[in-house]
């Protein structure tokens, strides 16, 4: 029997909930990092071109994970793609293990960033697309992944602010929108990414033939930001 591309697609993701399980002990910030597996698994599948072969190649798209207080999800992602071994995943958060409460990009295989302070992602993405930007490398593609409660902090409004003047088409952002912001954003969040010049996209976080679209609708000469929506982190 052939299994067809689209079988072992489904089969993968299928497998994400027993990999995540497999992370036990304190402060596993599960909402944080359910509300992420989604996004994740159609970048890590569909969308991004990195392998655990290109981790070093000067070519590879960047995937900075922002809202790394949570990267239970991310993990078992990267164990779906064979950047970690499944056998690390029990480990996690534990003394001996690479695999800590936050990325370290020092430990884990395919980490661009380490993660979990609030708001200093989406900089640093700003920082990376100039900078390759700055070695002539214009194909290379930077995915920052943010919380919407990480708009709360003024830096990521510095990024957002420069970002769409800059032209920096080769920047796109992903705000996970589980209605944790403590401030509300005047016309919603995608408002504040176009206001700036933006390219943006709203779409539900769990579907993943919409999320797909969304993160490969042409944005020439702009930046692009897709807000994916999925359940209220209290409800």
């Amino acid at each position: 029997m052939t299994i067809t591309t689209d079988e072992h697609r489904a089969h993968e993701y299928a497998d994400l909930p027993r990999l995540m399980s497999l992370m036990t002990g304190d402060e596993k910030h599960g909402p944080a990092a359910t509300s992420t597996l989604d996004v994740l698994w159609v970048l890590y599948d569909r969308v991004l071109r990195v392998t655990p072969e290109r981790t070093a190649d000067p070519g590879r798209d960047r995937f900075l994970l922002s809202k790394g207080h949570g990267p239970m999800a991310y993990y078992a992602v990267l164990a779906a793609k064979g950047f970690l071994p499944v056998e690390s995943l029990p480990g996690f958060g534990g003394y001996d293990s690479p695999l800590g409460h936050h990325p370290d990009r020092m430990l884990v295989p395919g980490a661009e960033i380490g993660s979990g302070s609030l708001g200093h992602g989406l900089p640093i993405g700003v920082g990376t697309a100039l900078g390759l930007r700055a070695q002539g490398l214009g194909d290379p593609a930077v995915w920052v992944l943010i919380g919407d409660a990480e708009l709360d902090e003024g830096s990521n409004h510095e990024a957002i602010a420069f970002a769409g003047p800059a032209a920096l088409d080769r920047l796109h952002t992903v705000v996970v929108d589980n209605s944790s912001a403590s401030h509300a954003r005047p016309g919603g969040i995608a408002a504040r990414f176009e206001a700036a010049g933006w390219s943006a996209a709203t779409v539900d976080g769990r579907d993943h033939t919409a999320l797909y679209e969304a993160f490969t609708a042409p944005h020439p000469g702009r930046p692009h930001v897709v807000v994916a929506r999925v359940e209220p982190k209290n409800a």
